[in-house]
């Protein structure tokens, strides 16, 4: 059974308990192996391999610089949203008072979602106010209403009212605006550079405690867990390319800054798989060039413009082995196969064709139609985007 089955998915814009990371050197003695005999006569050993040498231990990661560059930047977001009236045409809720105003209303009356509290985070990314954080934050998943207030708190323990500048449900980014000037910020970094194992930092106000910092490295880059297609408009595609940590993230944590050992913003912590909705090892972070993108778009248009390649197509990954021979795909090709090329379209135009089967876009592997979109996603309409494709067994770049 595959992870996603047996986890729940979960965002992180509530409360509960919290979590960390401690970072610790182990120094392992000078043992030998084990060795015995199979019954073949050959030495059977253990897996453990020590070369009997002596090794200095590894410099500890220093991360106290980069929790200090941050961590002022990191803000704690407070919202309400309305009570909303969702139908009269369903059946009303009964409840104690249904005698005394049932007369007036009758079996079918104002269904009515009592007003939401929430607590999250958000990252400062400009001197004059402008702040990044997750949709989720500032908006009810289930009716898509946004916030009328919001409070923003600083590490400073001032409180600022934050209005919505634009949001963008597909990758579950949203854009919010204080009013003042030289406020810290986080430079953006560049998350296509990021490497497997190397030292993260997670930063938000989970369980509405004051600024958090928890430490870990990044286990996976390029993760779907099929958690924005919640929130995604119809006709829309999510646009999920996580990057993978074990930090220690929780319910709050989401709308935080994720950054790398120099403290520059690498990604916005978004969400978590665990089986009672905290902390299991499991972060995803939303990657900073998605995130810059998305955001320069909100800010200068006052919506995203996105790209859309023009393709139909079928992950690879999601076809059995007959289908696979009877389509033609290489067995040993991970990719998308395209199904169809509208002829209005710019794949049709750069030369793709149906029974193509693209495997990297912007030079970046493509395993899913996820990733794919997610890539594209980083392109507004117009752009050049070089596209690899594999046809009749060879590669073509265009």
């Amino acid at each position: 059974m595959k992870l996603s089955q047996i986890l729940l998915i979960v965002g992180i814009s509530a409360t509960s308990a919290v979590g960390s990371v401690a970072i610790y050197n182990k120094v392992t003695e000078n043992k030998a192996a084990h060795v015995g005999t199979a019954e073949n006569g050959l030495p059977a050993n253990y897996a453990g391999y020590f070369d009997g040498k002596n090794y200095a231990p590894a410099d500890p990661v220093d991360l106290t610089k980069a929790a200090a560059a941050a961590a002022p930047a990191v803000v704690h977001i407070k919202t309400k949203i309305p009570a909303k009236k969702v139908s009269n045409d369903l059946p009303r809720r009964r409840s104690m008072m249904d005698d005394f105003f049932g007369d007036f209303f009758g079996d079918y009356g104002p269904n009515i979602i009592p007003e939401q509290r929430a607590s999250g985070s958000g990252v400062i990314i400009s001197e004059d106010g402008y702040i990044v954080t997750n949709n989720h934050v500032v908006t009810n998943e289930a009716t898509g209403s946004i916030a009328d207030e919001i409070n923003v708190t600083l590490a400073n323990r001032k409180t600022y009212k934050a209005r919505v500048i634009g949001r963008d449900p597909s990758s579950d980014i949203a854009v919010l605006k204080i009013d003042g000037n030289n406020f810290p910020y986080l430079v953006y970094g560049n998350s296509d550079q990021i490497k497997l194992g190397q030292w993260v930092l997670a930063i938000g106000y989970p369980l509405t405690l004051d600024a958090t910092v928890t430490a870990g490295i990044v286990s996976a880059t390029g993760r779907t867990i099929n958690i924005n297609g919640r929130q995604t408009k119809r006709g829309d595609t999510p646009v999920e390319n996580f990057i993978q940590t074990d930090a220690a993230v929780n319910q709050g944590n989401s709308g935080g800054a994720l950054v790398n050992t120099d403290g520059t913003l690498i990604g916005i912590n978004s969400a978590i798989l665990a089986p009672n909705g905290t902390y299991a090892g499991y972060s995803f972070a939303i990657p900073v060039n998605i995130v810059k993108k998305i955001v320069g778009d909100i800010i200068q248009f006052g919506d995203v413009q996105r790209g859309y390649l023009g393709i139909s197509y079928v992950p690879t990954d999601g076809l059995n082995e007959d289908q696979v021979k009877s389509l033609g795909i290489p067995t040993n090709v991970e990719g998308v196969y395209v199904s169809e090329v509208p002829t209005d379209g710019g794949a049709y135009a750069a030369g793709i064709k149906k029974g193509d089967v693209i495997t990297k876009v912007n030079d970046m592997p493509v395993t899913s139609g996820l990733h794919m979109s997610a890539q594209i996603a980083g392109f507004r309409p117009g752009d050049k985007v070089p596209v690899t494709y594999m046809r009749n067994g060879k590669e073509y770049t265009t």
